[in-house]
């Protein structure tokens, strides 16, 4: 057994790797610059955390997933290994004392969100720090090609001035070829040095069917579909509707999205992972992180807004590698939807500056000021007090998030936190002095490990069930501790909040980078299109998937609705390409009637050749023109 199988072993419990996950370990502990491409479900926190804990030092591991980084802390926490994150809407002292316990307490792993890279204290601590490894998670954010760019990525590469001989690990589960280069190039890898895995995913069949009526498709799927599914939806409000009607129907089912509170959304997700046949409807926001390998299905009753999302989102299904199933339901309102979404995606940018301005006045930062700054932000209240459309808001923000300005913290619920500032001589003395806190510093330290010495997530309702009280005293005396200097107490922050990246521009100085948004607005018409492209043409869903990730198949997967479609054609898939070929030639340009047709065409054998002439009339690709000629069918 390997160094790395036994910290595998050790830790997680597992008797070996994942395919790619031990050479992508090996890569980078020769101290290599390393991409890892792995689909959802490959593991790829693993290729890092085992790299690291082989090594002296700290990993400092990069991603913009603040829920995602909090749970990937609780579980290092739970098997014993030192963890720690600093992400936006943490206060100056919080930041101080978790950097300080990572240069002083032998922390392996330290989360932190790109936005903080640049920041002069990151910066003082980082060269204090011994750093083993730079993992970037959700690498696929520093390319302006891919799909989710994000502008604080790009400050990456400057760190590593600062510790020029340590590795970086980059891991993503989606990345077209031009995003996997440009990924290497702005982490300025020394060498390219990537390791990927295939996207094709055997066990996993797409299927795409148009339909007007979902509910009644979605209905009839979950009757003959066994074992736990996620339903992807476009709104919140959505998620409530299309799960009361599953419910109605006799189908164990719950909803999720962004805008429940923490509690609950835990309370969702933990009752999920245990039911072995629970559906869960849900909006986007459901699924990072979460690793239930026996999900048999996953519906979309709606088109997403790339193959990369759509790819990430239904490979949640079978990561025991058994048969699953993904279906995408859509109709032509739907397509146009997305088109209509598209052009409000890019306001016009004299919008984008009132829109700064406005949040600056919300914000009550004034010119010349702000950087570092942080506000609560409510959406519907920003909207009424300026009399805004929400949808001009959302995309103003992402523009302004885009070239840097702001960054928006959408975290609807912070968890609150505790830790105790006195030693324990300290603390002892003060509970004598203090008999009225004495039970409840015993309660509090019984209930909670680790609150001497780091900030404790805490939540006062569950103190307030276990106590048999309510809610409102324990938080008094929470902040009567924190009045006598007792205990540093940031109580749950239950909105959104606005972190102002720069000082506040008047609104006629502020530039935007017009070339850089026009070629960010051409490449999202590029992914509308494919998608478009994807649930509209019929080839094989895989072949089409595995293609606009850079890998040539010529073998159908021979599952999905399409194939299926074309094995009751009863014609080799050789011998129907080549028709299909001669079709292209033939009718391309010019209409032709099937007597033409049958004297031009390579293939001898009449029925096969009307057979697939069927086939391609039932899915639109030929059509008849001038009565009875045939034509290619050129769709715009």
């Amino acid at each position: 057994m390997t160094e790395y199988e036994n910290i595998l072993q050790k830790y997680w419990g597992y008797p070996t790797f994942r395919p790619l996950q031990q050479e992508i370990i090996q890569s980078v502990c020769q101290g290599k610059d390393t991409l890892g491409l792995m689909p959802t479900g490959g593991g790829k926190s693993i290729t890092f955390q085992v790299a690291a804990l082989s090594k002296e030092g700290i990993c400092i591991v990069i991603t913009p997933l603040i829920a995602l980084m909090k749970d990937q802390v609780d579980n290092l926490r739970r098997r014993n290994i030192k963890a720690a994150a600093i992400y936006t809407g943490m206060s100056s002292s919080e930041i101080t004392r978790t950097f300080d316990n990572c240069v002083d307490g032998n922390f392996k792993f330290l989360y932190i969100s790109p936005e903080r890279l640049q920041t002069e204290s990151f910066i003082n601590k980082l060269i204090q720090l011994k750093i083993n490894l730079i993992a970037v998670d959700e690498s696929h954010c520093i390319s302006q090609w891919g799909y989710d760019f994000r502008p604080a990525y790009l400050n990456i590469a400057s760190i590593r001035q600062y510790v020029p001989k340590v590795p970086i690990l980059a891991l993503t589960a989606t990345a077209t070829p031009e995003v996997v280069d440009d990924i290497q190039e702005k982490l300025h890898f020394k060498e390219k040095n990537v390791f990927s895995k295939s996207f094709e995913r055997r066990n996993l069949t797409y299927n795409v069917y148009e339909k007007n009526d979902k509910i009644g498709a979605l209905l009839q799927l979950c009757e003959k579909s066994k074992g736990t599914g996620i339903v992807y939806v476009g709104t919140r409000k959505e998620t409530k509707e299309i799960a009361y009607v599953l419910q109605q129907n006799g189908f164990p089912a719950d909803f999720y999205h962004g805008g429940l509170d923490t509690e609950t959304r835990t309370q969702k997700q933990e009752l999920w992972m245990r039911h072995p046949n629970k559906i869960m409807v849900a909006t986007n926001a459901f699924g990072m992180g979460i690793d239930k390998p026996n999900v048999r299905f996953v519906i979309h009753l709606h088109i997403p807004e790339s193959l990369e999302a759509y790819f990430q989102e239904a490979g949640r299904a079978g990561r025991d590698e058994k048969e699953a199933q993904a279906y995408l339901f859509y109709n032509q309102g739907d397509i146009q939807k997305l088109k209509d979404n598209f052009e409000k995606k890019f306001p016009p940018l004299d919008l984008v500056r009132k829109m700064y301005n406005r949040l600056c006045d919300y914000c009550s930062v004034p010119v010349n000021e702000g950087e570092g700054y942080t506000h609560d932000f409510i959406l519907s209240e920003f909207c009424k007090k300026y009399e805004l459309n929400a949808i001009d808001v959302i995309n103003s923000i992402k523009i302004l998030e885009d070239e840097g300005l702001i960054t928006l913290n959408d975290d609807e619920e912070t968890m609150s936190r505790v830790r105790f500032i006195e030693d324990r001589t300290n603390l002892y003395k003060f509970q004598v002095e203090h008999n009225e806190y004495d039970t409840f510093i015993k309660f509090l330290l019984r209930t909670y490990s680790g609150l001497l010495s780091d900030l404790t997530p805490i939540h006062e309702g569950n103190l307030a069930r276990r106590a048999q009280c309510a809610p409102e005293l324990i938080k008094k005396y929470l902040q009567g501790l924190q009045t006598y200097g007792i205990i540093e107490y940031f109580p749950a922050r239950k909105c959104p909040a606005i972190s102002f990246n720069q000082d506040r521009e008047q609104e006629s100085d502020l530039r935007f980078n017009e070339k850089r948004i026009a070629e960010q607005k051409e490449r999202l018409r590029t992914r509308i299109k494919a998608v478009i492209q994807y649930v509209t043409t019929k080839k094989c869903r895989s072949n089409q998937l595995l293609e606009y990730f850079g890998e040539k198949t010529d073998a159908r997967c021979g599952k999905c609705d399409v194939c299926i479609d074309r094995n009751e054609v009863n014609v080799s898939t050789l011998t129907f390409d080549y028709i299909v070929e001669d079709l292209k030639k033939i009718i391309g340009e010019q209409p032709a009637s099937i007597h033409e047709i049958l004297q031009k065409i390579s293939v001898k054998d009449e029925q096969q050749i009307r057979n697939v002439i069927k086939f391609l009339l039932d899915n639109q690709k030929i059509v008849y023109v001038n009565g009875a000629q045939l034509m290619w069918h050129k769709k715009e």
